[in-house]
């Protein structure tokens, strides 16, 4: 039976809705002001109230809890109430008398979503996810419970939405996809849209309001140096040499996430990234296994200076615990992070990216990008630190702390002559 939302909706809304109960897994890309985020929580509510499921877990999903509380808590409020929902503030969750919960999560920490036994999730601004958060987390929990997952957002560049969009393209029978832009759906005047036209520039109305995923990434630092990689085909296969050592540079977090990149220098000044690795809540041994089971033959490991610090627990610094599991590593100098950033953009223009193996950490570096703060109209002079922050952080210690003195070409071979689809 069709879930019937009791929250009016506009036309465009509601034929939305229609469409998305045909198939379990559905992508709905939107305009700004499209009322996306009512829709999708009015639609989980009214399915929390119909179940006969009395362990249905629906979840609301953000990528920041924070965002989730700001952008979707009093929608969900407000619609459940008259249904017989009992909120918690402290917990961002909505109990039914017939045993569903609606929960408010964010995707910051990805593995706190692990086995939390969800039959119904919303990814809402999934441009600004991890895609893994998908792959590897919610889609094995929605197989065991015949569950069902809705993507949202307005583009962001070819992230995780785009990869979700592409998907539901090439699988209809699985997936539905729809996308409704400003041009199209009348909910926005022809001269609100003006306006925005004539305040925005032509990058920013497209993705925002037309929706385009090839618009420039509004404050990003590397987006345009990514493009120029992609178009000179330096995002491609790109194989491990063995006769030359594999430089590792780390991001260490403390209960997040730990980034490693896997990258060779070849002869003649250019670097092959040929892996890139990246988990939550492991200690050292476990990333001194991954590098084991690599089974490369390594050189420098780089990582950041506050790797000397001393937990309080043991009294040893993760430096030391490194050492005894057979990895020592060179401390990337302690500059301004802004000198750092001006080092990646020097390194990238020199690099080739295996487009399989570093996949989330391309993503990464593409997405890296300045806060915009809304209110003032300003970017801000830091970073914004999301999921990209510790990919990217491991890469501009690579750029600052790594010393060639392992690139020297061997005899038989020029300097200029790096073909990285040459197997060695």
């Amino acid at each position: 039976m069709r879930n019937r939302i009791r929250f009016r909706l506009r036309p465009q809304q509601m034929e939305a809705h229609v469409a998305l109960e045909r198939r379990p897994f559905n992508t709905l890309v939107c305009h700004r002001r499209f009322g996306k985020t009512v829709l999708s929580v009015s639609r989980q509510v009214s399915k929390c109230t119909k179940t006969k499921r009395t362990n249905h877990r629906a979840a609301y999903l953000a990528p920041l809890y924070r965002q989730a509380k700001a952008v979707a808590w009093d929608y969900a409020k407000y619609i459940s109430r008259p249904l017989g929902g009992v909120p918690s503030e402290s917990e961002l969750c909505i109990n039914f008398s017939n045993g569903a919960r609606y929960s408010l999560y964010g995707a910051e920490d990805p593995d706190k979503l692990r086995g939390l036994n969800l039959c119904d999730v919303v990814f809402d601004e999934v441009a600004q996810m991890p895609y893994r958060v998908w792959s590897e987390i919610v889609l094995p929990m929605l197989l065991a419970n015949d569950g069902e997952a809705l993507f949202i957002g307005t583009p962001m560049g070819k992230n995780a939405l785009y990869e979700v969009w592409e998907k539901a393209g090439g699988d209809p029978e699985l997936w539905g996809r729809y996308m409704y832009k400003a041009s199209e759906t009348g909910i926005l005047t022809p001269k609100a849209l003006d306006i925005a036209r004539r305040e925005m520039s032509p990058e920013e109305y497209e993705q925002e309001f037309e929706c385009s995923f090839s618009a420039a990434i509004r404050g990003a630092y590397f987006a345009g140096l990514m493009e120029d990689a992609d178009r000179d085909n330096r995002i491609t296969d790109v194989p491990y040499d063995p006769s030359l050592p594999v430089h590792t540079a780390w991001d260490l977090g403390m209960s997040d996430s730990t980034s490693i990149w896997f990258i060779q220098a070849r002869p003649g000044g250019a670097f092959a990234v040929i892996d890139f690795y990246e988990a939550d809540g492991e200690g050292l041994d476990h990333y001194a296994q991954v590098l084991k089971d690599r089974g490369y033959t390594y050189g420098t490991h780089i990582a950041p200076h506050d790797i000397r610090v001393r937990e309080l627990g043991t009294g040893k610094s993760r430096l030391e615990v490194a050492r005894s599991l057979g990895i020592r590593f060179d401390i990337a100098a302690n500059i301004p992070i802004q000198d750092g950033i001006n080092a990646v953009r020097t390194m990238l223009p020199a690099c080739w990216f295996d487009r399989r193996k570093c996949g989330p950490g391309i993503e990464a570096l593409r997405h890296y990008r300045r806060s915009f703060n809304d209110m003032t109209g300003l970017f801000s002079p830091k970073p914004l630190h999301d999921w990209t922050s510790h990919a990217t952080d491991a890469f501009r210690y690579f750029a600052v702390g790594f010393r060639p003195r392992d690139a020297r070409p061997r005899p038989s071979q020029a300097v200029n002559d790096f073909n990285p689809f040459a197997r060695r």
